[in-house]
């Protein structure tokens, strides 16, 4: 493990890539989409300078401009362009419906966005484009000025591209007319909503490349560079898509292959043979269902997989440990930028999400009712500057003193090894006694591995809560999950009052189960209970 220093992240986004290019020098390819048509640090620098300056025209230093865009080159173009001009890039996730892109819209007090016409009709987002175009006067809700990236494409003048050759020459005298200080924000990125109406989350560019930095740190051999190829199909819209998919490509000099969407299982796979990935991002659902699709071949030079967002089942290990590959499971929040736990190469235990990054401080918190397991807060140059909330509008709330309440109930032994049992607000009070949602969907995988389980509560009159089991396995019997609970020696309260049948669980676009709309199923499916 190499030494995290914090002193390397006291700078801006834009800065650390114009030091990256200097480092892995212009001509190094670091950007790639589906069109395969790769962009070095200099093309990907002068884009940005150019395109960037187009963008900022009507907005103000500092003033947050919406994304809509999917993982392409024209992102990571945006983006730097965005830095570059001292803006902060706001990612809007186009899964999450019209209600929660008016919210999060309003919350940041987000007046621009920056989407394409391609994109919006190859997505079918034609209505909630034209919504967010709408003013809601009632709602106290401006319209948010559209920017088409193909309209900004056909602005380009000959000397706009002179000027920006010119740029290029002088980036850094460019961006310090913008300069941004590190503890400015720099990202907008928004929570699930799946408590309500979306939080922003603010990242500062120290946040960020500090991230960056305790990773590289943190994995040490084999280095992270342009030996590697990362593959990175996880959107952009999430932290977890954000910095390991771009941010880490971008500041440790491996070309970034991006593809637009992780549900196109057979795609990935064949895109990996194409450019050799030999690291692979992505959460459990997803890598199943790659695996499952692959050809021969097609995964063969995938040395490593870095996994989040849900638990990775041994089912899901052992069908990659067939392609050679090994699985480093991790752990993370948006607002840590987001990584707070990985495993390593060379220091790996599958059942654990790995041993935390440097410079992060830890709190661990006694949850009454739990007999195993505290919950964690921690603290470091990673965690975000604050929230935004809904019902305060562009107004930043910081962590109190800086510590962030991962809502997580973990185990850490030893040797610093993290283990994740539920979130805190995955229990059930049954009977006076608390119970984990995440040990039931645990049982239920070990009697029926593939399958995708989700425990949930509903209202009970007598007892305040009951356990229901959402799944996607056909012939599921509560019988047969009470028998094997028996078995191994778990108390019968474990056993889910009923078993719900469903031909798909509910899935966010990063791959992690949707809870709020599992939960909402449930209740919809409780007459036939």
């Amino acid at each position: 493990m190499t030494q995290f220093d914090p002193a390397t992240t006291r700078q801006s986004l834009f800065q650390a890539i114009l030091d990256a290019s200097r480092r892995f020098g212009p001509k190094t390819p670091i950007v790639e989409d589906p069109e395969r048509s790769p962009l070095n640090y200099g093309r990907l620098i002068l884009a940005a300078l150019v395109l960037g300056r187009k963008l900022v025209a009507d907005a103000r230093p500092g003033e947050p401009i919406g994304v809509l865009l999917p993982n392409v080159n024209a992102v990571a173009v945006t983006l730097v362009g965005l830095w570059a001009h001292g803006r902060v890039a706001a990612m809007l996730n186009f899964t999450s419906g019209l209600a929660n892109l008016r919210s999060a819209v309003a919350t940041a007090e987000i007046r621009t966005i920056v989407t394409s016409r391609r994109f919006v009709e190859q997505g079918k987002l034609d209505e909630i484009v034209s919504g967010l175009a709408e003013a809601d006067p009632a709602a106290g809700r401006p319209a948010a000025r559209i920017v088409y990236l193909e309209d900004v494409r056909q602005s380009v003048t000959s000397l706009d591209k002179a000027l920006g050759v010119l740029a290029t020459l002088f980036a850094g005298m460019v961006h310090r007319r913008h300069a941004r200080r590190p503890d400015d924000p720099a990202v907008i990125l928004f929570t699930s909503g799946s408590e309500g109406r979306p939080k922003a989350v603010v990242l500062s560019s120290a946040n960020l490349l500090a991230n960056v930095r305790q990773i590289e740190a943190h994995i040490g051999s084999p280095p992270l560079g342009p030996a590697q190829v990362m593959l990175n199909a996880l959107p952009v819209f999430h932290s977890y898509g954000l910095t390991g998919g771009v941010l880490l490509p971008l500041l440790s000099g491996m070309k970034a292959v991006l593809y637009p969407s992780p549900l196109h299982f057979r795609q990935v796979p064949r895109l990996c043979r194409a450019v050799q990935a030999t690291i692979l991002l992505g959460t459990d659902t997803f890598l199943q269902g790659w695996a499952r699709a692959a050809e021969p071949g097609d995964l063969d030079s995938v040395r490593f997989v870095v996994a989040g967002a849900e638990r990775v089942r041994d089912q899901t290990r052992d069908m990659w440990g067939r392609f050679g590959t090994l699985i480093l499971e991790g752990y993370g929040a948006t607002e840590c930028s987001p990584v707070i736990a990985v495993n390593q190469p060379a220091g790996n235990r599958p059942g654990t999400v790995g041993q935390m990054l440097p410079g992060i401080e830890t709190r661990q918190e006694t949850v009454e009712g739990l007999a195993e397991g505290q919950r964690l807060l921690v603290r470091g140059p990673n965690v975000m500057l604050g929230y935004m909330l809904a019902d305060r509008p562009g107004v930043l709330v910081p962590p109190p003193d800086g510590w962030h309440d991962t809502g997580d109930i973990v185990g850490i032994d030893d040797e610093g090894f993290v283990r994740i049992l539920g979130r805190a607000k995955r229990f059930a009070k049954i009977g006076g006694e608390m119970v984990s949602l995440g040990a039931i969907e645990t049982l239920a995988a070990g009697l029926w591995p593939g399958a995708t389980h989700v425990a949930v509560t509903l209202p009970d009159v007598r007892k305040g809560e009951q356990i229901v089991l959402v799944t996607d396995m056909a012939d599921a019997d509560r019988s047969a999950l009470l028998a094997y609970t028996q078995d191994r020696g778990y108390p019968e309260l474990w056993v889910p009052k009923a078993i719900l049948v469903t031909a798909s669980v509910p899935v966010m676009a990063n791959g992690k189960v949707d809870f709020f709309a599992t939960q909402e199923l449930a209740a919809s499916m409780r007459p036939m209970l």
